[in-house]
């Protein structure tokens, strides 16, 4: 492959070995990608080009750019970076805001000037932020400056951000700290640093079991891959469509479906700060959006919804809904169908291998089933030694292609990839017609409302109240959620297993870490059930009472 542009050789200095990388495999013909690739240039800069740049790019709340708009923003943030803030290929930069125009710019100044793209959970406080930041050894920041107390909480723990600028902020502002201040005075044009293709663009952290989050490192090319494999082969959207959906862009399921894959085919996208199944349903009809992407939950809140109020919500505009984050129950598609006419387009994603690699399109859809590999990945149903599974018995998904895991400078890597195999964590079996069925997450991991939750984290946060003795944190099944975050809560001596009690524990949580996570259920207990080392069972605790 070409050689690296990056200065700062962090993100290769931490890749995995070889041989701890699962095989990769580039089989499509559009899969062979040249050795000099900056995804933003392919993505952006090559539209403009193309006689697109008054085509409609990207909408939000006052917003409506077309790709030369954007690519000129694009340039200005990369002139800031690089002039302003000294940034040199390779440099870490964390991105910090709910989904708006302003952070897509700021997503493809960072790629073009050559950095490497950090996106964060707007809901994050400042531990968790700070544990992303000294991971990923952070040198910059982009924050929307509604959310920049919690970030500057954890700059102050953190040596290695040196520069934070803040964007959407108020007039009375300081000048010397606004992205948009420092834009104004910067030329609207930039040249790609002209990046490898396997250079490092973004790193994408997700919680682990243990709730110490894992970075994902992708190169340029996983993202031209991404774009080439699941949308052109199962979404099929157009160039005249409207993407729109709930998945912040600091999930690899919302970068790909609001901002990669619609550019990709010369679309727009609508990006919306609050995306509640309600708001996302007058979204929609605002917008006339055609292309819907949101979880389970979303989709059965919509729906239920459109037939309590027939009228009320005009999504006759709609005429693609794909369905991530978590398995789609069947009677959620049944009831989407019901209220829209709309058959949903299911698919399991993960991080590490960045998008969707199974999935099934409306025309080939089976009720609680997921799909098929999408073209350009393989996979298969392994028992525990390795060995693919016969027709109808379950095991471990293991899957391989163009994309896969790369964490960042982490051990999880060895229990990730085996073999060559990305081994996602998820129970599959394959049924008779060679679709794939979801069965269930072979770790701690909770997945509620297409959030992913790591118990023993919420665990933690539970042991800093004063009147907690133990506790332990489980998923349990929920009919609109999928799971629900359930603690099992043993209280000082003295203290109340009350309501009272309860609330004051789930304040406590949504206050020390990302509101999402917080205990739906909280069950008091005299005792937890643990093994004679006095290891958790956290098994027991998902076992019905009785």
């Amino acid at each position: 492959m070409a050689t690296s542009a990056h200065v700062d050789t962090f993100a290769l200095d931490h890749l995995p070995p070889p041989e701890a990388l699962p095989e990769f495999i580039f089989e499509l013909p559009e899969l062979q990608l040249p050795e000099r690739l900056n995804c933003a240039e392919a993505l952006l800069d090559r539209r403009v080009a193309a006689g697109d740049g008054d085509r409609l790019c990207v909408q939000g709340q006052g917003v409506r750019w077309t790709y030369a708009e954007l690519q000129q923003r694009a340039n200005r943030i990369a002139r800031v970076l690089v002039d302003d803030l000294g940034l040199v290929p390779g440099n870490r930069v964390l991105l910090r805001g709910a989904n708006s125009p302003m952070l897509a710019a700021c997503w493809f100044g960072v790629v073009k000037a050559g950095g490497i793209a950090v996106g964060t959970m707007p809901l994050l406080r400042a531990k968790e932020l700070g544990q992303i930041i000294d991971k990923a050894q952070v040198t910059h920041a982009l924050c929307d400056a509604r959310l920049a107390d919690e970030l500057a909480a954890a700059r102050a723990g953190s040596p290695t951000l040196r520069h934070v600028l803040h964007f959407c902020a108020p007039g009375t502002m300081d000048p010397a700290s606004s992205l948009e201040a420092h834009c104004a005075r910067r030329p609207p044009h930039f040249e790609a640093v002209p990046t490898a293709a396997d250079d490092t663009c973004l790193i994408a952290f997700t919680s682990g079991t243990t709730g110490v989050p894992k970075g994902t490192m992708h190169f340029h090319r996983d993202v031209m891959a991404a774009c080439a494999c699941w949308p052109p082969h199962v979404l099929r959207a157009t160039v005249d469509d409207v993407f729109i959906g709930s998945p912040p862009l600091a999930f690899t399921f919302g970068l790909g479906g609001l901002l990669l894959f619609p550019m990709s085919i010369g679309a727009s996208t609508v990006l919306i700060e609050k995306a509640s199944p309600d708001a996302l349903g007058l979204a929609i009809e605002q917008y006339r959006a055609t292309v819907c992407f949101t979880a389970p939950t979303s989709y059965r809140a919509m729906a239920n919804h459109l037939m309590a109020h027939p009228g009320q919500h005009d999504l006759s505009s709609l005429r693609k809904c794909v369905s991530a984050g978590e398995a789609l129950p069947a009677a959620t598609r049944q009831l989407w169908r019901q209220a829209t006419g709309i058959q949903i387009i299911d698919g399991i994603g993960s991080t590490e291998l960045l998008h969707i690699f199974i999935s099934a399109d409306e025309a080939n859809a089976r009720p609680g089933a997921t799909g098929v590999p999408v073209p350009g990945y393989r996979a298969c149903v392994m028992d525990e030694a390795g060995q693919p599974l016969p027709p109808g018995q379950v095991g471990r998904l293991a899957v391989k292609g163009p994309t896969g895991c790369r964490y960042l400078d982490d051990e999880r890597q060895a229990h990730y990839v085996q073999d060559g195999w990305n081994y996602t964590g998820d129970a599959y079996l394959v049924d008779e017609a060679g679709h794939f069925v979801y069965q269930a997450r072979t770790d701690d991991m909770i997945i509620s409302g297409g959030y992913n939750i790591a118990g023993p984290e919420v665990e933690s946060a539970l042991l800093l109240h004063p009147a907690v003795a133990e506790c332990g944190v489980v998923g349990v099944a929920d009919e609109a959620r999928g799971q629900v975050v359930k603690a099992f809560v043993v209280l000082k001596p003295g203290e109340a297993a009350d309501d009272g009690m309860a609330q004051a524990l789930q304040d406590f949580v949504k206050a020390s870490i990302a509101p999402y996570k917080y205990p739906r259920q909280i069950e008091f207990c005299s005792s937890l059930p643990r093994t004679e080392t006095g290891k958790l069972q956290r098994f027991r605790l998902r076992q019905p009472a009785g």
